[in-house]
């Protein structure tokens, strides 16, 4: 492994660290807290309340606490849902938020890369100027807007498919799958198109041109790795924008995934649930960019030195 790898290696501790203190002191500074309702609860159950959860402790002493149990696995309990702790609450739903975020990345990178060959190809032409088009509404249209606007049209207006809910039915997550991975298609395919139109003009492109080949067969076996290399190097971002963003569509969608918790315990000042889902998306955004690191290294051989 190289030392670059390494180096990246040994920082997700203090990254992961950072992002729980960060969040941990955040809760606890917005107003409010885990059992202010409507209705005011009485004094004593209160107290008893804080005692059980460690809340009547100063802070420094409730981070240490929790830092404590983390470090023995335990996510915590969570204080709107006490026959349930925060990991089972997880593990609930992670599957479908798993599920949601590979099939938007996996469409994103097909979808996207095939577009951004294509445009390439032609360039300056209908075919690319339609690209672009479509590039530039992905990314001015949020997927907050873009998801009621599928739903008005192929919901409610053409009556093609669900509107929201989950049962287990594969078509149910079309429309989030495309609300979320819409922005990182567009972005893919613009990225894609300028390393295509800068691969296309290298001296070993030409060379293969003249030597009679395809154009197919150049791309797919002369221009398709370097032009790998930036869409390699935005998987990261990428990642992150379809982790936060599927908070968003699953609340829009009903989808009972992490992001739908990690909204209602910040709505209910949840402090555990919180934590507990900014960890799991924390370790997973952390994670898969090491992951790109590795595949970018097997890629271009300068950096694994």
């Amino acid at each position: 492994m190289s030392p670059r790898l390494l180096r990246r290696l040994l920082e997700l501790l203090p990254t992961l660290l950072l992002l729980v203190t960060i969040t941990f002191l955040m809760l606890h500074a917005a107003p409010g807290g885990p059992f202010d309702a409507e209705r005011a609860l009485p004094e004593a159950t209160r107290v008893q309340l804080e005692a059980r959860y460690h809340l009547d402790q100063p802070l420094w002493r409730q981070y240490l606490i929790y830092l404590g149990d983390l470090a023995r696995g335990d996510l915590g309990p969570s204080y709107q849902y006490p026959d349930r702790s925060v990991a089972e609450l997880i593990a609930s739903g992670l599957p479908v938020s798993a599920l949601l975020g590979s099939l938007a990345m996996s469409l994103a990178l097909i979808a996207g890369m095939s577009l951004g060959i294509v445009a390439a190809m032609k360039p300056h032409r209908l075919q690319d100027r339609a690209v672009m088009a479509f590039a530039v509404a992905g990314l001015s249209v949020p997927n907050f807007v873009l998801a009621p606007l599928l739903i008005l049209l192929m919901a409610v207006g053409l009556h093609w498919l669900p509107a929201g809910g989950w049962s287990g039915e594969p078509r149910q997550l079309l429309l989030p799958v495309i609300a979320l991975a819409l922005p990182q298609i567009a972005t893919i395919a613009r990225l894609t198109r300028a390393a295509m139109l800068e691969v296309m003009q290298t001296p070993w492109i030409r060379t293969a041109r003249a030597k009679g080949l395809s154009e197919s067969r150049i791309v797919l076996r002369h221009a398709l790795r370097p032009v790998l290399l930036p869409v390699i190097s935005y998987l990261g971002p990428a990642a992150a924008g379809t982790l936060t963003g599927s908070v968003v569509i699953e609340q829009i969608f009903g989808l009972p995934g992490v992001g739908r918790h990690f909204v209602l315990g910040a709505m209910n000042r949840d402090y555990g649930l919180v934590l507990g889902v900014v960890l799991i998306y924390g370790t997973l955004i952390v994670l898969f960019n090491f992951i790109v690191d590795l595949l970018y290294a097997r890629l271009d051989p300068r950096q694994r030195e």
